[in-house]
């Protein structure tokens, strides 16, 4: 975070030394050295919710896409049916139903004349 060398930290600590007194040097060093750790762990935990957040807003983002590809492919399956039942429908008009009136056709007895037919000849 902050770059000090060797010979800056031995010139703070001296300073320190004088400024503070050897007797209270080891209690300020750990109370510093507690107010440092807070700091690392609130700056920590600031950059884990960022982190959260983003990747809250990348899943959101994810979800609208496969949404979206959803809709379209569901789109494109609903023309593809249709298209499918319309060819289904002129197969149906044009091949299946004269074939199927031509096998009726076939299948129902001669027309009767008007004289009833008989197994045995009129004379």
């Amino acid at each position: 975070m902050f770059d000090f060398s060797f010979s800056e930290l031995i010139v703070v600590l001296v300073v320190a030394l004088v400024v503070i007194g050897p007797e209270r040097l080891p209690k300020v060093a750990r109370t510093l050295g507690h107010l440092y750790g807070r700091a690392q762990r609130y700056v920590n935990g600031v950059k884990a919710d960022i982190a959260r957040d983003m990747a809250t807003e990348e899943f959101r983002q994810l979800q609208q896409k496969v949404q979206a590809e959803a809709s379209a492919v569901e789109q494109s399956v609903q023309r593809a049916t249709q298209t499918l039942d319309q060819q289904v429908q002129q197969l149906n008009v044009t091949v299946v139903k004269p074939l199927h009136d031509a096998q009726q056709q076939a299948q129902l007895p001669p027309q009767s004349s008007a004289e009833p037919s008989s197994a045995q000849p009129r004379f």
